[in-house]
């Protein structure tokens, strides 16, 4: 298989070093104003750009007939250009707030959680805590947004996220830390107890793997998909 590595930066770097380790060859490099090789040879493009650069870097890719794997969140106001667009050049799509399969599964557990508490009249209050490193440029995460999303559709109970922990609605706490991967907890909070599920990334590799499975799975593909699809949930 051959990939474009749309994104430079520290998670671009450990696509690469993982696809070097898988034999795949990497015929296209963006980053900023800076372009190594072919887009147009790829077979799918893996787009870990910042968020301002992410919807003209899609469509490029979408004018070449490159299918998209794109892990870059903060720029989903323009999901339905992109659909539209991807369907128009008769190509694929992938997006996801987080390629780690970790978290995949830690997405299924949460609207578990949500749907069983939606069954109740209940005590509880939900917050949702993510701590990332200091560069992440994003806030909250895009996964703390799919937590919260799962959350409201799964539990009639709540609408929104608020930064205020006294709102009936989800608090939503972001933290930025040095060395900090990825942590990722909901908790629901009552007077006498609380029941809190968390994830945490010790390392980008579980995100890079996830983005070349989905690139693996998505070529020769038409149609717009998640990681659902991939992973058969």
């Amino acid at each position: 298989m051959k990939i474009a590595i749309i994104g430079y930066g520290k998670m671009g770097r450990t696509i690469e070093k993982i696809a070097i380790k898988e034999n795949i060859e990497i015929v296209c490099i963006v980053d900023k104003e800076m372009q190594e090789g072919d887009l147009s040879k790829a077979d799918v493009s893996i787009n870990f750009c910042v968020p301002s650069a992410a919807v003209k870097n899609i469509l490029k890719s979408f004018d070449y007939k490159v299918p998209v794997v794109c892990g870059t969140t903060g720029w989903l106001d323009n999901f339905d250009l992109v659909k539209n667009y991807c369907e128009k050049k008769e190509t694929a799509f992938i997006y996801s707030s987080n390629f780690s399969f970790g978290v995949n599964i830690f997405f299924k557990i949460n609207q578990y959680l949500a749907s069983l508490m939606n069954k109740y009249d209940s005590p509880f209050k939900i917050s949702i805590e993510e701590i990332h490193h200091k560069e992440k440029l994003d806030s909250p995460s895009g996964t703390a947004i799919s937590l919260e999303k799962d959350i409201i559709d799964k539990n009639n109970s709540f609408k929104n996220w608020t930064e205020n922990k006294r709102s009936k609605n989800i608090s939503m706490i972001s933290k930025r830390e040095n060395k900090k991967i990825g942590v990722h907890s909901v908790s629901y909070e009552s007077e006498f107890d609380r029941i809190k599920i968390q994830h945490e990334a010790f390392s980008r590799d579980a995100f890079a793997i996830g983005s070349i499975v989905a690139a693996k799975w998505i070529k020769n593909k038409k149609g717009i998909f998640k990681m659902d699809d991939i992973l058969d949930f």
